[in-house]
């Protein structure tokens, strides 16, 4: 009788172990579901959508400009931000406000994505804390599941930022 008990509970934690590693594996390396909290992506994505957000454009280098990606916070790696990149390494950046009467603006160096929320005025981003490093992006969105009557891929930026790459400036 003991060992009868004893055999199965061993089968049950290592079939545990088992699909516990087949999780791991799939939210590291293919995806996951994200609630998404916040003002700073209004109107594309609003306070508790739920996205998914899958990894394999970041393992395969392939995060692109106006993407909307889930990354970790600079200051909180406890915390995720979710956020559209603006620019990729070598592109020029407008740093400040649209509306501004003088514009700022910087390079995005090696290594680094600019991020930036949709709804400008209510965004902590990369106009607050500088580019933030690739390696800080956990996965792409590329569908938003919640709720039922927004189902479906993103639409681009709704503040249509224009950018200049490193190429462009080169031909001025």
């Amino acid at each position: 009788m003991f060992r009868n008990v004893l055999w199965k509970t061993l089968g049950f934690v290592g079939y545990t172990i088992q699909y516990g590693c087949i999780a791991h594996c799939a939210f590291e390396y293919i995806g996951e579901v994200v609630v998404c909290s916040g003002p700073s992506m209004e109107p594309t994505i609003v306070n508790h959508d739920v996205v998914f957000s899958e990894r394999m454009s970041r393992h395969l280098c392939k995060i692109q400009k106006d993407d909307i990606v889930i990354a970790k916070c600079p200051f909180d790696p406890h915390m995720n931000i979710c956020k559209r990149v603006i620019g990729l390494e070598g592109d020029k950046v407008l740093t400040s406000d649209p509306s501004d009467l003088f514009k700022a603006h910087t390079y995005v160096p090696k290594g680094h994505v600019w991020l930036e929320g949709d709804n400008l005025r209510n965004s902590n981003d990369s106009r607050n804390y500088g580019p933030i490093p690739y390696a800080l992006i956990r996965g792409r969105v590329c569908l938003k599941l919640w709720p039922p009557h927004s189902v479906g891929t993103l639409n681009g930026s709704p503040t249509r930022r224009i950018i200049k790459t490193q190429s462009d400036s080169d031909s001025d």
